[in-house]
């Protein structure tokens, strides 16, 4: 006999000794080929411990490939977690996850299957695995904003981020090049060659993030009006932090002129205000001695005529 059916067959054996016959209702032990025989019956049936048969064999097909893809895109989501790669790298793995759950929730086979399906893997169990795991992989990739980085059928990533990308992977390997081979925190004085060399690129990324910021408050290319994906926002904070902390580089701004026009402006204000007070309360000093001065002309004019 295979060890698990002995095993199955000391645990029924064990269970006729402990339980024994009910109270007031005699009644005779179960014989050892009646035990045995009783073994046969439940591995027959495939009532096995760690193996129950719960689910028929295309529900355990699909709950196969649900385990299976949910390993994939865990793994992946975990090994593109720093520098943020998720969904540039993780996108198959996630759409195939959700087609694998869709065709448990589905008709599979003739109306009863899929019932016994759905009702035996979703909702058997108080704890629902399958859709806890399939919550949490969902509500990962919202908050990632991963839509945003892809085409409307998300077949793949969208031509703006593809772009940046370029523009940013040019960046890094600019400021590499730069480097001349050495540490960047033991070379501080190599830093303008980086500044020098690297701007006009470093220029065009932050450009390209700022239009595509732009872009997605208004539904941009993906379709959907939120942030830009973890991936886009990661590179740029990444590139920023180079070039202005480490690199101690000016940020290039194209709204400078405007702005030194508009401070300019502002200072001066003080300076008209002050200005026009003081010219306005001398004037109104000269046209309050005016009279005076008339009044006493005239009375000159009469003195000198009374005693003419």
């Amino acid at each position: 006999m295979a060890p698990v059916r002995c095993l199955l067959l000391l645990l029924l054996l064990a269970l006729e000794l402990v339980l024994g016959p009910a109270a007031g209702e005699p009644r005779r032990p179960l014989a050892l080929g009646e035990v045995e025989e009783l073994a046969e019956e439940l591995w027959d049936a495939g009532w096995l411990p760690g193996d129950l048969p719960e689910l028929e064999p295309e529900c355990r097909r699909l709950l196969s490939a649900f385990a299976e893809g949910s390993a994939a895109l865990t793994d992946c989501l975990g090994r593109r977690a720093r520098p943020v790669r998720l969904c540039q790298d993780c996108h198959r793995h996630y759409h195939r996850l959700i087609a694998q759950y869709g065709n448990i929730t589905r008709a599979v086979g003739n109306s009863s299957e899929s019932h016994n399906c759905a009702k035996s893997i979703l909702t058997s169990d108080r704890l629902q695995i399958v859709v806890t795991l399939s919550v949490f992989f969902n509500e990962t990739w919202e908050a990632a904003n991963c839509a945003n980085c892809l085409k409307n059928n998300s077949e793949g990533l969208s031509n703006s981020t593809v772009e940046f990308l370029d523009l940013f992977n040019k960046s890094l390997t600019c400021f590499e090049h730069n480097l001349q081979g050495q540490t960047i925190y033991l070379s501080p004085n190599n830093y303008t060659e980086v500044c020098k060399n690297c701007n006009e690129t470093y220029k065009m990324l932050n450009d390209l993030y700022n239009n595509l910021q732009r872009m997605n408050r208004q539904g941009g290319e993906s379709g959907h009006s939120a942030h830009l994906c973890i991936d886009v926002e990661d590179a740029m904070n990444i590139t920023r932090k180079l070039w202005s902390r480490t690199f101690n580089c000016s940020v290039p701004c194209s709204d400078t002129v405007p702005v030194i026009a508009v401070s300019s402006f502002i200072l001066f204000l003080p300076v008209v205000f002050y200005l026009s007070s003081f010219l306005h309360s001398k004037q109104k000093k000269r046209i309050l001695i005016l009279p005076k001065r008339i009044q006493s002309n005239a009375s000159l004019v009469n003195i000198q005529e009374k005693y003419s």
